[in-house]
């Protein structure tokens, strides 16, 4: 039996920043306990709402927006919908008169430094990032759900887990390893793309799939272009001062353009020198991942701290290899690179609580190689070695975020995750697959025995590494 099938989709979500693990899953738990309320007596008849908030989640929650995700989720808010600017104004009003509209319809008692709390020192057994919600009704009946955000935005309870294959869908080519997606290459003679494509049509029709992965490319380039374009200060108290705008500002002589298309059109003007082309992967990069700090719309890549990594390899792709914005390669790239994202949920994990950023910038960097590769023409074989390159340079990679932030080093590690991937398609490119030691399924596998064996404190709790070394207090944040 295979393991649960796993559509792009899945792997690749719109939301807000900063955390897919610590903000949209929270903010998708939050709105599947909404369901689970109304499913036992009208949401009119709710008392009151409580939130408990479990290891990572606890450690790291207030930086990286867990509080505000939840807020947001029990108020009726989507995070694919709701306009960002608006998220500081809600939480606002909702401190300020300690009432939240659950749902958006009814209104509650709300003190959010009473009703959510952090349990510090508390993990539940399943997984660090555990999250549960107790709702009180009028009558005195009392519902609870524990649920567990277990990386990228997917969430699932205890019982979910222990259900068989509870996302089984039967594909033309189940693919759970890398070997899998080769043989299903070979046996179609096909690249990989076309590969997934014939899979994702059990979900979707074609042109569906089509629009929406050009829909993900669309925000993914909003998210480049606003980055590239607003200055300032991120939000937390770290005080980090944004630098993709005045890097762009340098590049283009401080020159402006009012749309993307131009935008880019000049930085292709701009030269194809290494160093340009650096210089503009690292601004590309910087730019999503200031947003993602900003509580801006961006897609888990396949989290939200490593959105950058994706959307800057592509951009590097149109504006430094190709003529222009090529529809076909986009869906080619975002159909590859997801499914070794697949490939890397499956046999390890993309959960930083679970393996620290290897989990996150390793897995990005390894899905932007492969992808990459195939729009270049490379060969299966060249593509999944090229992702196994890539992750083979991030292995034991920790998460340590100052201040609970995903600032530092979160956002710089973007920079490198996609030069890194721009260097291991190359390497792939030019090599001969036959003659390479190490497997991606191997390195799977070696990151996942890495993830077991690496230290709490190493693994989103910022209780080692950086967060502890550098002179800043959590109070400042």
């Amino acid at each position: 039996m295979h393991q649960e099938s796993i559509s792009v989709f899945d792997i690749f979500k719109i939301g807000v920043g900063p955390s897919s693990s610590h903000t949209l899953g929270p903010w998708r738990a939050a709105q599947r306990f909404l369901e689970l309320i109304k499913a036992r007596q009208p949401i009119e008849n709710v008392a009151e709402v409580s939130v408990l908030l479990y290891g990572s989640l606890a450690k790291t929650g207030k930086g990286h927006g867990t509080d505000i995700a939840v807020i947001l989720g029990l108020a009726g808010y989507d995070p694919v919908s709701i306009d960002t600017t608006e998220i500081t104004p809600i939480l606002a009003d909702i401190d300020r008169k300690e009432l939240l509209a659950l749902s958006g319809s009814h209104t509650i008692s709300f003190d959010t430094s009473k009703s959510i709390i952090f349990h510090f020192d508390k993990t539940l057994p399943f997984h660090p990032n555990g999250i549960s919600f107790i709702a009180v009704f009028n009558d005195g009946q009392i519902v609870k759900e524990t649920y567990y955000s277990i990386g990228g935005g997917f969430v699932k309870t205890d019982q979910e887990d222990k259900q068989v294959s509870p996302g089984f869908v039967r594909l033309p080519g189940p693919i759970d390893t890398a070997l899998d997606l080769l043989e299903w290459c070979k046996v179609r003679q096909a690249t990989i793309s076309e590969v997934v494509l014939e899979n994702e049509r059990c979900w979707r029709s074609e042109e569906e799939i089509r629009s929406g992965l050009l829909n993900i490319w669309r925000v993914m380039k909003e998210s480049i272009y606003k980055g590239c374009h607003t200055g300032g200060v991120l939000p937390g108290g770290l005080l980090v001062q944004r630098r993709a705008s005045d890097l762009n500002k340098r590049l283009l002589n401080g020159k402006q353009y009012a749309d993307f298309s131009s935008w880019v059109e000049q930085i292709r003007a701009s030269g194809a020198g290494f160093q340009n082309i650096l210089d503009w992967v690292s601004c590309f990069a910087l730019a999503v991942n200031e947003e993602n700090a900003s509580y801006g719309r961006v897609v888990t890549s396949p989290t939200n701290g490593s959105s950058g990594v994706i959307p800057a390899v592509m951009l590097y792709s149109i504006a430094f290899l190709n003529a222009d914005e090529n529809e076909e390669a986009i869906v080619k790239f975002l159909l590859t690179a997801g499914e070794i994202g697949s490939i890397f949920k499956k046999g390890s994990t993309i959960s930083a609580a679970l393996g620290g950023c290897q989990a996150e910038i390793g897995v990005s960097s390894a899905m932007a190689a492969a992808g990459l590769t195939e729009i270049q023409g490379g060969s299966p074989q060249q593509c999944t070695m090229a992702a196994e390159i890539a992750m083979e340079h991030h292995l034991g990679l920790t998460c340590d975020p100052i201040g609970g932030l995903v600032q530092i080093p979160c956002i710089e590690r973007n920079t490198m995750g996609a030069i890194k991937a721009i260097t291991a398609s190359q390497l792939a490119l030019q090599g001969r697959p036959e003659y390479a030691k190490v497997s991606l399924d191997n390195v799977v596998k070696t990151m996942w025995d890495t993830a077991q064996d690496m230290n709490t404190k190493y693994k989103e709790t910022s209780e080692g590494g950086l967060a502890v070394n550098i002179p800043i207090s959590l109070s400042e944040c």
